[in-house]
């Protein structure tokens, strides 16, 4: 038997759409030595997780935790919890992750109305409102940050519309959480997740999540079992909440750690600093690649601070430049999805990695390249 080598992965500069890079701090945190999942001091480790996602989340929300799996677990929890086959579901969708709620819709069995927009555009609120006078939804989804285009989605109309209607509001806000303002209570907003390897500088495998109290009454009065037993929020609240812990499955304990500390260094720099910084550091990088030839696919107002898509200039070699900057510079970016492949790059500066030095080493190193 051929035994592989020890593990000794290059170190990258990560400029993509996600992971980022993790703090050191947070690396730190993943070799604290192990304990039980329900062992006392774990119990207090979970409390304070959910009492600092409920400070970035900005929200009283009870049930406010990370679900044990990446961020598209995040998305099918809350869509899994909320719908029973036959439900009217209203999805919003100018990108990807718009196309993936539509599918897992879809997949549960209930009646999918979509709303849409092209790639690098926003949902305009009149679009939702024309929604709405033809059909009675039981949610209204929609993406915060889209990752696939780059667009900023404005949240408070849509939001007022969709609780207006009797609608439950639910937000992807795997992009933006940590990066830009999302504010849970303020918004109106009924059903959120978000993933720990964006801006919250942690590895992925988490998913932030909460539920508001109109929320959790509906999941309490459905008619049928929520579909995935793994999700089923009825069952982990009581692993998440309350004096007697029943136990649902083995937390991933490093994980956790590793989240702990990216929340208490967001909350350490500031809600406010924080979301001012990855405005300066998108500044910069825009300055510098317009110098350069490049131009923004979303139109000023409603890019994403944290991951800017950008035209390649004409004649520009997509996949040999990017091999050229990740191997000879140890620089990751994001490649165009769907219709923009070739044509696009997707350039994250999220949490940690919002930085001077890593937009003048991206700067430099196209500098060079072109």
């Amino acid at each position: 038997m051929t035994l592989p080598g020890q593990l000794n992965p290059t170190p990258r500069i990560l400029l993509g759409p996600g992971p980022s890079n993790a703090h050191p701090r947070v690396l730190r945190a993943m070799g604290t030595p192990l304990i039980g999942h329900l062992d006392p001091e774990f119990i207090g480790i979970m409390e304070d997780v959910k009492s600092m996602l409920q400070q970035v989340f900005r929200t009283q929300n009870s049930l406010t935790f990370p679900v044990s799996a990446t961020g598209s677990a995040g998305m099918e929890a809350v869509l899994t919890n909320l719908l029973e086959p036959g439900d009217d579901a209203l999805i919003c969708v100018n990108g990807v992750f718009g196309n993936r709620m539509a599918d897992i819709v879809e997949r549960l069995g209930a009646t999918l109305h979509r709303v849409d927009a092209p790639w690098g555009e926003m949902i305009e609120p009149t679009q939702v409102e024309e929604a709405l006078a033809k059909c009675k939804p039981k949610v209204v989804a929609i993406v915060h940050a889209e990752t696939s285009t780059g667009v900023l989605q404005p949240l408070e109309k849509v939001g007022q519309l969709a609780t207006n209607a009797g609608a439950l509001f639910l937000v992807d806000a795997v992009t933006s959480l940590g990066g830009t303002d999302v504010r849970v209570d303020d918004w109106g907003i009924d059903a959120i997740y978000s993933g720990t390897q964006k801006c919250l500088s942690a590895p992925p495998g988490l998913a932030p999540v909460s539920f508001s109290e109109h929320a959790v009454e509906k999941i309490r009065s459905r008619k049928t079992k929520v579909q995935s037993w793994y999700l089923d929020t009825t069952m982990l609240i009581n692993y998440w909440s309350g004096e007697k812990r029943a136990y649902h499955h083995t937390a991933p304990i490093t994980s956790v750690y590793a989240l702990y500390e990216a929340l208490r260094i967001v909350l350490e720099e500031g809600l406010e600093n924080r979301f001012e910084r990855h405005l300066r550091n998108h500044e910069l990088l825009k300055n510098g690649l317009e110098e350069l030839g490049f131009k923004f696919l979303v139109r000023e107002g409603y890019r994403l601070p944290m991951l800017n898509s950008v035209v390649l200039p004409e004649g520009f070699d997509d996949a040999e430049i990017r091999k050229i900057l990740l191997e000879k510079y140890n620089i990751e970016v994001g490649a165009g999805l769907g219709e923009f492949a070739g044509k696009v790059w997707r350039i994250g500066l999220m949490g940690y990695g919002s930085n001077e030095n890593h937009v003048n080493c991206l700067l430099s190193a196209l500098r060079q390249v072109l």
